[in-house]
Order: structure tokens, then sequence, then C-alpha cells
């Protein structure tokens, strides 16, 4: 099973098992056109974890700018998505669950466990050469569809990292403006 089967398993109670080929697919090579990215703002560890722990239990999240709407741009869901890849790189559980709260929380409500336990499973479903490639992926912004400047969606073409993810490994998501930021909402 992959990160996206999980998010997938998560929100329709489906998915597919990672085969051992899958982790050890061979790297795909990062875009030459793909323009240097700002570091990304992380919140403390106590703040990402309090944020995170009740993200989708009706309290705001943390955004950059601490309590300030993030843009609306697609430069935001960009770094948001990058912000979840390397989370799960790093398995980090605080980030991933904040970013992916409200996908987690429609699993939790079909009788899925909450975000915590969910993808401390993910965790041990990612090669460690996976993983690797997860903190540093980029994505390309010319691969990015925006459907509306609310709705956006990231498909796994748009990744950039020094491993090969299928569909099944890590797949395509789509990021929703939803209590001012960018949040997944939805995998495949």
């Amino acid at each position: 099973m992959a990160v996206s089967a999980c998010l997938a398993l998560m929100t329709c109670a489906c998915g597919p098992e990672k085969s051992k080929e899958d982790a050890d697919a061979k790297p795909s090579q990062p875009s030459a056109s793909t323009p240097a990215k700002e570091p990304l703002a992380t919140p403390s560890a106590s703040a990402t974890a309090s944020a995170s722990a009740s993200a989708w239990a009706g309290n705001p999240s943390s955004t950059p700018a601490r309590n300030q709407p993030a843009p609306r741009t697609k430069e935001r869901a960009i770094q948001r998505y990058e912000q979840y890849l390397h989370a799960l790189g790093h398995e980090d559980i605080h980030t991933v669950c904040e970013v992916a709260g409200p996908g987690a929380k429609k699993a939790q409500d079909k009788g899925f466990g909450p975000c915590t336990s969910t993808y401390v499973a993910v965790f041990q479903m990612i090669s460690p050469a996976q993983k690797k490639a997860l903190q540093t992926a980029t994505v390309d912004p010319q691969r990015v569809a925006v459907r509306t400047p609310d709705r956006i969606e990231m498909p796994l073409e748009a990744v950039r990292a020094s491993a090969t993810f299928s569909e099944s490994d890590l797949g395509s998501y789509t990021l929703e403006y939803l209590k001012n930021d960018y949040y997944i909402t939805d995998g495949s």
C-alpha cells in the first residue's frame, strides 16, 4: 500500500498493495526548468503539534504569517504540498496531519482511525529510498492544474524527486483553500 493509496483508502475505503518493485524503482530526474524554491516557513514543533492535534476538530490551523490568511495562489498551494511531501519523508506526523487534515477527517468519519494512527502505518509502507527522496522533493509549477483559486490539483507527474513514484506509491492530490490555507482534501 502506498501514501496515496492510504489517503484514497481513508477517503474511499479501498487501495492497492505496494510491491517491492515499486519501492525499488529507478530514480527520476529533477526537471531542469524547475525554478529554485524559497525555503519553507516551518512552524515550531510545539506550534505544529498543537495545530495538527486539533486542526480538524474545529480549531483554525497555523499559517506562515501566524494567524494571517495564507495567499490564495498557486505558489502557496505548491509550498503546502511540498511541506506535506517533506513531512512524509521525515515521518513528521504532526505536519502531515495538519496539511492532510480534511482528507484524513473524511476517512475518520468513514470508520478509519485518526490521522495520527493511520499515517504511522503509512510511514512503514514507504521505502527508505523514497523517504529520503521525499525530504527534498519539489513540484514543477508547469504541471500543476489550477481549477479555481480555491481548488488546485497536484498530479504525480508534477513531483520532482530522486526516486520514482507511481500512482500506487504517491498518487495525485487535490488541495483546497479552507480555513485560510491550502489543505489536501482528496487523493487518488
